[in-house]
């Protein structure tokens, strides 16, 4: 199963096979045809002129080249919507467009004529010939063209054994812009989604998610309440009043703990302490109400040591109610974000690339004047069908933009439901992962693991 993940070219030798078999049917009702009806000429004398009938080799010419028409076009329908004929079936090859796909009518058909141009020379020679009634020469003039013929079909279906991209196409193949593989040796690229294919016949080696931990079981613990409701030991009736000489009023929303304790001096003789003389009034101020559980439990008598504070700490010093994480809920079932998706490119040649913010593609990649580029990736292209400079590409989350730089063969998008949009010049598409982009002759599949 291993071997059938990746598209195989066709040999030389099966292209000829499959070409012969399909073509032999029409060529040999041609020949047949033609041969009876020239032979079937007749010729008389009249008033001292020769009279030539013709009719034989027009019916039988005319009904052969019907029978190879019909044959012709049937046979390139069924190629281009499937790309499989009986020779191909026979031969196990399938002839495909540049991406993989069903090649189409009009490719099939622009193959054929350069294939068998020399076989369309020789009828339309026989035509001349029966309209000028030159029936002598005529053998000797529409055989050799025939045969010539069939040898340029021959060497077009085998010129593919000359190309320098890897035997990957012949002459007629690099004119209708089409491929043929071997889906015996390989996969099928036709009916699995062309020449990238879904990921379960070209998987990515790509890097596992990152695991992110959670905020809240790091979070530093709450800071010790110094004073509670119980020590507080507090007389009030909830009024509010100014606080006490000495107690500063605090916003615990803004208060930090100073570095060092605050000095104070011992009072004089005769004066009582400020903290042995709390008014019957006092109380925390509005903004650090506790919570209900926690309000001040009321006595008849203050008690000024349970006021005695930590050295280090002032006098009041009460903990925010949002300092306990335990008790915080989360609003709406909300969840931590997940992490960012990791967008690569898988060029028609195998190879994969992890994008980076910026990226620009082509023979030779540069950046315009002050353009800041994270990634340049230059693409070999014997063929010269892609530009110097030829995509822009710039990631976002879940996609990337492609912008074709002015290139001179353009760019397309082909969208995982097949749809193939051609890109303008200088105008960024959105493209989502799943998706094919063609640019020259060359394609990426975008992925995201």
């Amino acid at each position: 199963m291993a071997a059938r993940l990746e598209v195989v070219p066709a040999a030389a030798g099966k292209r000829l096979g499959g070409a012969v078999l399909d073509w032999l049917p029409a060529f040999a009702v041609l020949a047949v045809s033609f041969t009876i009806g020239f032979a079937g000429v007749t010729r008389t004398l009249s008033g001292g002129f020769i009279i030539y009938d013709t009719s034989t080799v027009v019916l039988l010419g005319g009904i052969g080249s019907a029978l190879a028409l019909v044959y012709a076009l049937v046979l390139m329908a069924i190629e281009g919507r499937t790309g499989n004929t009986l020779g191909n079936q026979i031969m196990g090859i399938r002839s495909a467009d540049k991406d993989g796909y069903a090649p189409g009518t009009g490719p099939v058909f622009l193959r054929g004529v350069i294939t068998g141009a020399g076989i369309i020379l020789g009828i339309l020679a026989a035509i001349v010939l029966v309209a000028l009634k030159a029936f002598d020469i005529a053998l000797w003039i529409v055989a050799p063209l025939f045969l010539l013929g069939s040898a340029w079909a021959v060497i077009v279906v085998v010129s593919n054994t000359w190309d320098k991209n890897g035997n990957l196409r012949g002459w007629h193949d690099a004119a209708a812009k089409t491929l043929v593989f071997d889906i015996k040796a390989g996969r099928n690229p036709v009916t699995t989604g062309g020449i990238q294919g879904p990921y379960s016949f070209a998987p990515l080696d790509l890097p596992p998610v990152q695991q992110v931990p959670s905020p809240v079981a790091g979070a530093a613990p709450a800071a010790p309440q110094v004073i509670n409701a119980q020590q507080l030991n507090l007389q009030g009736n909830q009024a509010s009043e100014a606080p006490a000489p000495g107690v500063a009023a605090l916003d615990p929303n803004k208060w930090q703990a100073p570095a060092t304790p605050q000095p104070w001096s011992a009072p004089a003789a005769g004066q009582a302490s400020p903290l042995a003389q709390l008014p019957a009034q006092a109380q925390l101020p509005a903004q650090a109400q506790l919570p209900a559980q926690a309000q001040p439990a009321q006595v008849n008598q203050p008690a000024a040591p349970a006021l005695q504070a930590p050295a280090s700490q002032p006098y009041f010093a009460v903990a925010h109610p949002d300092d306990d994480h335990e008790r915080t809920q989360l609003k709406g079932g909300a969840q931590l974000p997940a992490p960012l998706a990791v967008l690569r490119i898988r060029l028609d040649d195998g190879r994969d690339f992890e994008l980076d913010r910026t990226v620009l593609i082509g023979r030779n990649p540069a950046a315009h004047s002050g353009e800041q580029v994270a990634q340049i990736l230059a693409i070999q292209d014997p063929g010269r069908s892609i530009s110097k400079t030829h995509l822009h590409l710039l990631s976002d989350r879940d996609g990337i933009w492609v912008t074709d730089r002015n290139s001179t063969n353009g760019s397309a998008v082909t969208t995982p439901d097949g749809v193939r949009t051609p890109l303008q010049a200088g105008q960024p598409a959105y493209v989502s992962p799943g998706s094919t982009v063609h640019f020259g002759d060359r394609t990426f599949h975008l992925g995201q693991a």
